[in-house]
C-alpha cells in the first residue's frame, strides 16, 4: 500500500480540491433523499395523495404514478440542493484557497498527496461561533483512498496546528446524514455538544439538522 504525506496546500492542487470536495458532497445526496422520505411529513403527503388519487379514479394507476412522480421529483429536489451548497461553497471559499485559509496565520489548507495525486484535503481557520477555538472544515477524502488512515492524519494535522496556535479548541458541523465522518470524529476524541436544525426553510420542514463537534485541547504557547 503507497504511503501518503500531509503537506500545506499549492495553487496547483486547486482543482484536485474542488473535486474532492463535490465529489464527497455528492456521495450524500442518497442519503439525503432517504432521510427525506423518512420524515413523517414526507410520509404524510405521499399517503395522502395516493389515497386521495385511489378514491377518485377507482384506480391503483394513478395514484402509484402520481406518487412515483412525486419520489422521482423529491429525489431532483435533493440533488438540486445539495449542487445549490456545492456552488456556494465553491463561490464562499474554494475558488480562493489561498485568500481564505494561507493569507492568516490562524487558517491553513492541507491536502494528502499519494504518488504526486492529491487524495484528500482538510482546512481550518478561526470558529465564527465559538471564540478562542479553530474550526475544522473542508475534509474531505477520495472514496478510492479510504481506509489508509488519512482522514485521522488530516484530523491530526488541524489538532496539533490548533493546539501550535494557542487555541482551546477544535469545532466543526457535520450533518445528520454524515454518519461516517460522525464516527470518525467521535474516534478521534470529539465530542457532540449540541445539534440543530438548519434555518432555512426546506431544512426545518425536512428536519435536515446539524451536529456540532469539539475537542478540547491542551493549552500551549502561541506562535506569532
Amino acid at each position: 500500500m503507497a504511503s501518503f504525506q500531509i503537506r500545506k496546500y499549492r495553487d496547483d492542487d486547486e482543482e484536485a480540491a474542488k473535486e474532492i470536495f463535490t465529489l464527497g458532497m455528492s456521495e450524500h445526496v442518497p442519503s439525503s433523499f432517504v432521510h427525506l422520505l423518512k420524515q413523517p411529513l414526507t410520509q404524510m403527503v405521499l399517503t395522502c395523495v395516493f389515497c386521495a388519487l385511489l378514491a377518485s379514479s377507482k384506480s391503483f394507476l394513478l395514484p402509484t404514478l402520481a406518487v412515483t412522480l412525486l419520489l422521482a421529483g423529491a429525489r431532483q429536489f435533493v440533488g438540486y440542493m445539495f449542487t445549490s451548497y456545492i456552488d456556494a461553497s465553491l463561490k464562499k471559499d474554494l475558488n480562493r484557497i489561498c485568500d481564505t485559509y494561507l493569507g492568516h496565520k490562524d487558517s491553513c489548507f492541507w491536502v494528502a498527496e499519494i504518488e504526486g495525486r492529491v487524495v484528500g484535503t482538510v482546512a481550518c481557520l478561526p470558529a465564527e461561533r465559538a471564540a478562542g477555538c479553530l474550526e475544522l472544515k473542508r475534509m474531505s477524502v477520495r472514496r478510492t483512498h479510504r481506509g489508509m488512515g488519512i482522514a485521522k492524519a488530516l484530523c491530526r494535522t488541524v489538532a496539533e496546528f490548533t493546539r501550535e496556535r494557542g487555541y482551546q479548541a477544535v469545532v466543526l458541523y457535520t450533518s445528520v446524514v454524515q454518519t461516517d465522518a460522525q464516527k470518525l470524529y467521535e474516534h478521534m476524541g470529539y465530542t457532540k455538544i449540541r445539534e440543530f436544525v438548519v434555518p432555512e426553510f426546506v431544512a426545518k420542514i425536512t428536519n435536515f439538522s446539524l451536529a456540532e463537534y469539539r475537542l478540547d485541547l491542551q493549552q500551549g504557547g502561541r506562535r506569532d
